[in-house]
């Protein structure tokens, strides 16, 4: 089956690359502030970037150093052209591939999937609002793995809370106060309250803020729809019918599969959140090649995508007539 270049990949091994990056990159988000990668210190107002410290040469001005104009200039230099650099990648690579850092990178959404895990193993739902359970294979609700995604919630929450704390003081000053029980008041009511929202995020509200409350989700979905070249689910709609005896009894795999609980065989408007994960390309690959038949799911990109979306729209507009 012809594939474009981000799908060359087989899906099982694609799914063990993604959760790689997501381990990866979660370990450095929670080691980044110990390692003085990145982290902004509130004591002595001090960026710390790649173990450097990092000046805008504000105190260069104020005690006489440099002038007006030098400082200007590395205000520009080392804040405003690298700020403006990483903003036009991220952006770039979202306008091509959509939100690829969510799917695959992002601690968050790494976390999300963890939790939808957890919780259909207690109740066979991604999410506690959902009305109806969503089925998948091998995968049996019981009501023991409740106390587990509750105590999942809690963990993921705590360590959101300090992590996010050693961003700005320093990491020595909060893990030592934690583990000597010397945090200041102010500290003590961070982590408890900060803990408290995140656990609650956590089990009732993921979703919704993966939807709707994340800022950089939300800028990846708006360059990546002002592309129609961009990246897209791509499915083979002569072959519908073979979705419908994919998964028998359960429906269709790539339904049931996706994290954000969209359906991947849908116009391109209707799949605002999509992060990319390429679950339902694995999922789809299993249950059709389990049958000798080819995916009707794979990534297109480019020109291809191009077709893709003139197909939809030209689909939408039959139906509206």
């Amino acid at each position: 089956m012809k594939q474009s270049k981000p799908g060359k990949l087989a899906p099982a091994r694609l799914q063990q690359w993604r959760l790689a990056t997501q381990l990866g990159f979660f370990t450095l988000f929670v080691l980044a502030p110990a390692l003085n990668l990145l982290r902004f210190d509130l004591t002595d107002t001090q960026l710390w970037f790649l173990g450097q410290r990092w000046s805008l040469g504000i105190d260069a001005l104020t005690n006489g150093q440099i002038s007006a104009t030098d400082a200007a200039l590395q205000l520009v230099w080392r804040a405003f052209v690298p700020g403006l650099l990483v903003v036009t990648v991220f952006l770039g690579v979202a306008y091509r591939y959509g939100r690829l850092y969510c799917g695959w990178l992002c601690p968050h959404f790494s976390m999300v999937e963890m939790l939808n895990k957890l919780l259909h193993r207690a109740c066979g739902k991604l999410s506690i609002w959902d009305k109806s359970p969503t089925p998948r294979p091998g995968a049996t609700p019981h009501a023991g793995w409740w106390p587990l995604f509750a105590l999942s919630c809690a963990l993921m929450g705590f360590i959101w809370a300090i992590t996010l704390l050693t961003y700005l003081l320093p990491p020595a000053v909060i893990w030592g106060g934690l583990t000597e029980g010397t945090l200041t008041p102010n500290q003590t009511r961070f982590l408890l309250i900060a803990s408290t929202v995140f656990t609650l995020e956590f089990a009732f509200a993921r979703h919704l803020f993966c939807r709707f409350g994340c800022a950089v989700g939300l800028f990846q979905s708006l360059a990546w729809m002002a592309n129609p070249k961009g990246m897209v689910v791509a499915f083979t709609r002569e072959r519908a019918r073979e979705c419908k005896t994919c998964d028998t009894p359960r429906g269709s795999a790539c339904d049931n599969a996706c994290p954000m609980r969209l359906n991947p065989r849908n116009i391109k408007r209707m799949m605002f959140s999509c992060v990319q994960c390429g679950q339902c390309l694995t999922a789809c690959d299993a249950t059709q090649q389990a049958q000798q038949r080819t995916p009707t799911l794979e990534w297109q990109v480019g020109v291809e995508a191009l077709r893709e979306t003139l197909r939809q729209r030209q689909r939408e507009q039959k139906e509206r007539h």
